[in-house]
């Protein structure tokens, strides 16, 4: 078999209407795979298996677990993509009960509360591969404008970890994988506001962020594709011993072992 032929598999992407998440849709369904794209905003192109969920919210998880099991009963695939930060910047002082609450309902329980949900038909079924997407900022917390982010990816990779030692004996893989600067809509408005602050050029702004995010030796954010086709690979059968594992598609910002 074709190791990366997805032909005759049911995924779900969790956060799958924009960004990596959209690529990841994409890459998925190039493969073969039937996809049905979670997410609270629909994608700009028509996707006749989009459910519209609010996943920060436990009725929003449950409804959306509700509507995977009536479109394609006992995934093979789940991708949690889902994330973000919402917080001002000032450092853990501006951060209140609500926005830690806040953060950890949008980068932590979407992928729990999903799990709970659909992982255990992977379990009885004998056979499954889940990847959450963290962030290398786990590692490297910025600590002005994204601590809390930080903290919620940190421990979603922990209970990653922990999820992958449970399940993999009943043959259900577990995986992450760790964006650094990704070139998404966001980094883009990102990159238009601190040109239109400092009258910087679009490269010297590109080049101020990476600066600001500890460097980037491969000298370019990576691209929503590349970020895909790691899933991709971690989902297929080229990764059927892969399990417990992050892996890290930062261009090199990251330098620690």
């Amino acid at each position: 078999m074709d190791s990366n032929d997805l032909d005759g598999r049911l995924a779900v992407v969790a956060g799958g209407s924009k960004g990596s998440g959209l690529a990841t849709v994409r890459r998925l369904r190039e493969a073969g795979a039937r996809v049905v794209t979670l997410s609270r905003t629909p994608p700009e192109e028509a996707d006749p298996l989009f459910v519209r969920a609010d996943l920060s919210t436990a009725e929003g998880a449950a409804s959306a677990a509700a509507a995977v099991a009536g479109l394609v009963g006992v995934p093979d695939v789940l991708v949690h993509v889902v994330g973000g930060s919402r917080t001002p910047a000032g450092g853990y002082a501006v951060l209140d009960d609500d926005r830690w609450a806040e953060e950890l309902a949008l980068n932590l329980f979407p992928a729990v509360r999903l799990d709970r949900a659909l992982v255990p038909g992977m379990v009885a079924r004998g056979s499954g591969a889940v990847v959450h997407v963290t962030s290398i900022q786990r590692r490297m917390p910025l600590h002005d404008s994204t601590l809390a982010y930080a903290a919620a990816k940190s421990a979603l990779a922990t209970y990653s970890k922990g999820l992958a030692n449970e399940v993999a004996p009943a043959g259900v893989r577990v995986n992450s994988v760790a964006p650094g600067f990704i070139r998404t809509d966001g980094a883009e408005h990102l990159l238009a506001r601190r040109m239109d602050e400092g009258g910087l050029t679009r490269q010297a702004a590109l080049d101020d962020l990476m600066r600001v995010l500890g460097g980037v030796p491969l000298g370019r954010p990576a691209e929503p594709e590349e970020v895909a086709e790691v899933i991709a690979f971690l989902v297929s059968d080229r990764a059927s011993a892969v399990a417990g594992t992050e892996y890290v598609v930062d261009g090199g910002t990251v330098r620690t072992l």
